[in-house]
């Protein structure tokens, strides 16, 4: 293994603003050893460059490559690169590899430890080089494209006439074609190459034919590098040694004072990009290894399964989270809901003690009718349910899918409740195109409570078609292809042939299911259920949910007119 003192370390700062902090960094790079070359855009303010240079005048190893100025996605940062690398090249002949960093780069760990891990195999250059035709990696940007187009325009200043030229471009099926025996390659724009290999870029004699191909490509400094270092390596590392990640519009996340403690667990040699005012990071770092005697590689992974889980969260959502600063479009959740739920239809009609018999054998919060028309039945009956949600049954129906997903994402236990054609059906859709919702129905139960109701028979046949209307369109909404919950559909007839088969199938999808039922609940009594199925046929109203020859023997229903 070549020891640390045998790699002599170059490092190259591109600033362009805060150059207070830059200097930080600078003076941590020298401290450490290494040669720096610092190049400052040629649009920072003058004070702000005076300021700079008069705090790091107590450091004469400190050069300046001449300033130009630079824009995002241009040529310019390749040009001010090359420059800086020439002149620390030329400064300093004996270095043996050379660190790209920005203003903004924080060393985590001492110079020493670098140029120890780069001894372990010093002539491996470490640049991320993924090739453009196999993998698209880029964020909020073009993959292939950003070498076949032409790309003369600046991004940020003339978005409008950039993309006006791309989409021209594409309709004139423009393609440009790589010099000769070059194969594009991509990665990020932070690396650490050898100096032989920085000097045969440098010194390649088609370079003037390279510079002019990837003058007119977008974003150059995530290919340039990375693309010549494929022609010049021995061998190269294909990652950055600079921890950075940048967010679903491209931007590279900004490190505080609160990530210390991760930062430090990582053991990354850089990162980037650090806020200008966490003074505990830049306070804290470079933080030595423990006396473990080992020299740890980085190990950016948990860093960057963070980062996809903030990224997730920020562009889908927690699952059947709704807020006013997030509210999704339609169809385009991450989930309706946040956890599973089961809804009962016609269960109550035929067992008026269905809901309390259900909260004795399973584990979960068994509600009545969370819809009705008159309030909202939560368990127990409360004014104030779960999470301070109130039953009233108009503050409700101003939002009946927030009060849903909000009482099922606030409740930790699952949500089970009752629901008929008699309720809102505001959210039949809703439920039907959920995957967490299992919708058990009972059709025709509704009429259940009809035989108790002591109404004119006039009366009865004309709600009794009000809700056959509703239960109808609810079956059309559970029979689409578009369904997505799991649903189970029961004729009456059908449910009282064989109640506990269908009551222990729905309940195999309830938390601590019993394995078998060894009481079921009272069942209403069915008398005069025939007779009213045989007069609302005879007065032209057609039961059509309630199935046809009830296996049922029971007493007529005294005849009753609307003049009684």
């Amino acid at each position: 293994m070549t020891e640390a003192c045998d790699i002599r370390l170059g490092v190259i700062l591109l600033c362009h603003a805060q150059l207070d902090v830059a200097a930080h960094m600078a003076r941590i790079w020298v401290k450490g050893g290494a040669r720096v070359v610092i190049h400052i855009d040629a649009k920072a303010p003058a004070k702000a460059v005076a300021a700079m240079k008069d705090s790091l005048q107590d450091l004469p190893d400190i050069a300046y490559s001449r300033r130009m100025s630079c824009d995002w996605g241009r040529f310019s940062l390749i040009q001010a690169t090359q420059d800086a690398a020439q002149l620390l090249l030329e400064k300093h002949p004996d270095l043996t590899h050379v660190y790209l960093a920005s203003g903004s780069c924080l060393p985590l760990r001492p110079v020493s430890e670098l140029c120890s891990y780069l001894g372990m195999d010093p002539e491996r250059d470490h640049i991320e080089s993924v090739s453009a035709n196999d993998v698209g990696w880029t964020v909020g940007g073009l993959n292939e494209e950003r070498f076949t187009l032409y790309y003369p325009l600046d991004w940020r200043r003339q978005r409008w006439l950039f993309d006006r030229l791309v989409d021209w471009q594409r309709r004139m099926k423009i393609r440009r074609q790589p010099p000769k025996g070059l194969v594009p390659y991509l990665g990020s724009q932070w690396w650490c190459l050898t100096a032989s290999t920085l000097r045969a870029i440098l010194d390649d004699p088609r370079r003037e034919e390279f510079d002019r191909y990837f003058r007119l490509t977008w974003i150059p400094d995530e290919s340039y590098f990375q693309t010549l270092a494929r022609r010049h390596a021995m061998r190269i590392e294909s990652h950055t040694l600079t921890l950075a990640k940048f967010d679903q519009d491209g931007r590279p996340y900004q490190l505080y004072d609160d990530h210390a403690r991760m930062l430090e667990e990582l053991h990354c040699f850089v990162a980037r990009k650090i806020w200008p005012g966490a003074r505990l990071l830049l306070d804290h770092f470079p933080v030595a290894r423990s006396g473990d005697g080992g020299l740890r590689p980085p190990q950016p992974q948990r860093f960057e399964r963070m980062i996809s889980r903030t990224v997730r969260r920020r562009t889908q959502g927690r699952p059947g989270l709704y807020m006013q600063s997030r509210y999704p479009r339609k169809d385009s959740e991450n989930g309706k809901t946040s956890a599973p739920y089961a809804v009962f239809q016609g269960f109550t009609d035929i067992f008026p003690g269905f809901e309390d018999w259900l909260a004795g054998i399973i584990d979960a919060d068994i509600h009545g009718h969370l819809f009705a028309p008159q309030m909202v039945e939560f368990a127990g009956r409360p004014d104030i349910g779960p999470g301070a949600i109130s039953s009233n049954p108009q503050i409700r129906d101003r939002d009946p899918q927030g009060f849903l997903t909000a009482l099922i994402r606030i409740a930790p236990r699952m949500q089970v409740f009752q629901t008929s054609p008699r309720d809102n059906q505001a959210l039949n859709w809703f439920m039907a195109t959920d995957p967490n919702a299992h919708i058990h129905v009972v059709t025709g139960a509704w009429m259940l409570p009809l035989l108790e109701s002591e109404m004119p028979f006039d009366d009865i046949r004309r709600v009794t078609a009000i809700l056959q209307r509703a239960e109808t369109d609810h079956l059309e909404v559970l029979n689409s292809v578009w369904v997505k919950a799991r649903v189970q559909v029961h004729e009456l007839n059908d449910f009282l042939a064989r109640p506990q088969g269908v009551i222990m199938q729905a309940l195999q999808q309830m938390p601590v299911a019993p394995s078998v039922l060894d009481s079921m609940p009272r069942m209403r009594n069915l008398d005069g259920l025939s007779e009213l199925l045989r007069r609302l046929r005879n007065s032209g109203l057609r039961p059509r949910l309630s199935g046809d020859g009830l296996p049922l023997v029971d007493t007529p229903l005294p005849e009753r007119t609307a003049a009684e």
